[in-house]
């Protein structure tokens, strides 16, 4: 075992399969020598040379392209976005090309890639650097979209996305890159796409989140356990498409009231999915209506007021109260 943050434990996921299949490549603006804006690839073109690990052109266009026909050679790329509110200039390459490509070819060629993506908010960078777009690759067909909330599930779900033969959309909470360290394992192990945890059992309410929100979630249950005795459940997702239904439905069985907290604005995002999910699946479960928890249906805004924007501890506590309430 070794302390690792998630940037570190991302990185070494890619070292691991930099090492095990000479046919993953990285690139993205930055990767090589710098190694990335946050240094998330730092060492490894050292480590595995200018062929395997190399800069691209400032044209996310040209690295969607680049991934979308190494992959359909038998390579399996890893590409930077360098940050998530560019991805507008790949969304060809990501949403038609590859998340098409087996439908399109009739089976004949796949689209093993993986692209990567800081994203999020509460760190008040620059407009168009912390955005939660993670709606739009979700309503995408033949896209997995994966958002580690932890070092330990950042390595192994990177793995297995890696090793994936369909696109993977892999989510990298920018507040996250440096916010703690935990034991992760050395060399290579897997965490299931498509599988959620629960992190923390409970049997009074549901929250089911992803990201950054998992750790803002569990606080609010923690608050919840100590001022009030109400036991809160919490799920991570881990993997926003597909959704992990069968784990959610089993626990809403034994709690009968939920609430669903997301980053991104409220409407037509994940949360929404997942009730729309839970009304098919679980509705004669419910004690009240499913809520959202989510920021406004506003453009992000800027860092003075960021953080009246972002869900907090206070707002999923009255969430839950409502639907203890109803």
């Amino acid at each position: 075992m070794a302390q690792m943050n998630l940037k570190e434990a991302i990185r070494d996921a890619m070292r691991v399969e930099l090492k095990r299949d000479p046919n993953v490549l990285l690139f993205g603006e930055d990767v090589g020598k710098v190694g990335g804006v946050f240094r998330a690839s730092e060492g490894l073109q050292e480590e595995f040379g200018e062929e395997r690990v190399f800069d691209t052109p400032l044209a996310e266009s040209a690295i969607g392209g680049l991934a979308v026909g190494l992959g359909t050679q038998g390579f399996r790329p890893i590409a930077e976005i360098q940050f998530i509110g560019f991805i507008f200039e790949a969304m060809d390459q990501i949403c038609v090309q590859a998340a098409r490509m087996r439908y399109r070819s009739g089976g004949r060629y796949h689209a093993p890639i993986v692209f990567r993506t800081p994203f999020g908010g509460g760190v008040k960078a620059a407009e168009l650097h912390t955005d939660s777009l993670e709606g739009l690759l979700v309503q995408t067909p033949g896209i997995k979209v994966v958002v580690p909330s932890n070092p330990y599930d950042a390595k192994g779900l990177l793995i297995s996305a890696i090793r994936d033969n369909d696109p993977v959309f892999f989510m990298e909470h920018l507040n996250l890159y440096h916010a703690f360290r935990e034991d992760v394992p050395e060399g290579e192990y897997t965490v299931p796409l498509g599988k959620a945890k629960v992190v923390r059992e409970g049997t009074d309410a549901t929250i089911i989140t992803y990201g950054a929100m998992v750790h803002t979630s569990l606080k609010a249950a923690e608050e919840l356990e100590k001022t009030k005795g109400v036991k809160v459940e919490v799920i991570d997702l881990r993997t926003i498409m597909p959704i992990d239904i069968d784990t959610i439905v089993e626990s809403i069985k034994k709690t009968n009231r939920a609430i669903v907290v997301q980053e991104a604005q409220k409407t037509s995002g994940v949360a929404a999915e997942v009730i729309a999910q839970i009304n098919e699946k679980a509705i004669l479960h419910l004690e009240a209506p499913v809520l959202r928890v989510a920021p406004p249906d506003t453009v992000y805004p800027f860092a003075l007021i960021e953080d009246q924007w972002l869900p907090n501890p206070a707002r999923i506590i009255a969430g839950i109260n409502e639907v203890l309430e109803f």
